[in-house]
């Protein structure tokens, strides 16, 4: 997936913060690194109270938003398939986020991955697309 590496180097460069709340976990400034999947859990997962957790939430909010915008483009583009399939209305992004960490803290294989990879797994998974 060497598309979903650049679209994260990317959002990584110019995304700075954004909101989720799920079991909060301290936030360290090296999660804004965002190298891992498990990295973005944390920042999805920041408690708004805390120092940095406004900043946080508003990371992953805009990396997340960043990184599916570029992919579904990039499918249109291309006519490829899609990854997943957001239903019609779309569900809201701070539910869906919400439904990311829990997804990923229950499936810690993937807290290794790009965050991106991650991201899109759990999204192939919750909405996938039809035949």
């Amino acid at each position: 997936m060497q598309l979903t590496r650049l679209a994260a180097a990317a959002l990584v460069a110019f995304v700075p913060s954004v909101m989720v709340t799920t079991g909060a976990f301290a936030v360290t400034e090296a999660d804004f690194a965002a190298k891992t999947t498990g990295d973005l859990v944390n920042l999805c997962a920041a408690d708004p109270k805390e120092p940095m957790g406004t900043a946080a939430q508003n990371f992953c909010h805009g990396f997340a938003q960043g990184a599916v915008s570029v992919v579904m483009e990039e499918a249109a583009a291309s006519k490829r398939p899609k990854l997943f399939c957001f239903p019609s209305p779309a569900p809201a992004r701070t539910a869906t986020l919400a439904e990311f960490v829990t997804w990923a803290r229950a499936n810690p294989a993937h807290l290794n991955e790009t965050p991106a990879d991650g991201l899109f797994g759990f999204l192939r998974q919750r909405f996938p697309c039809g035949k």
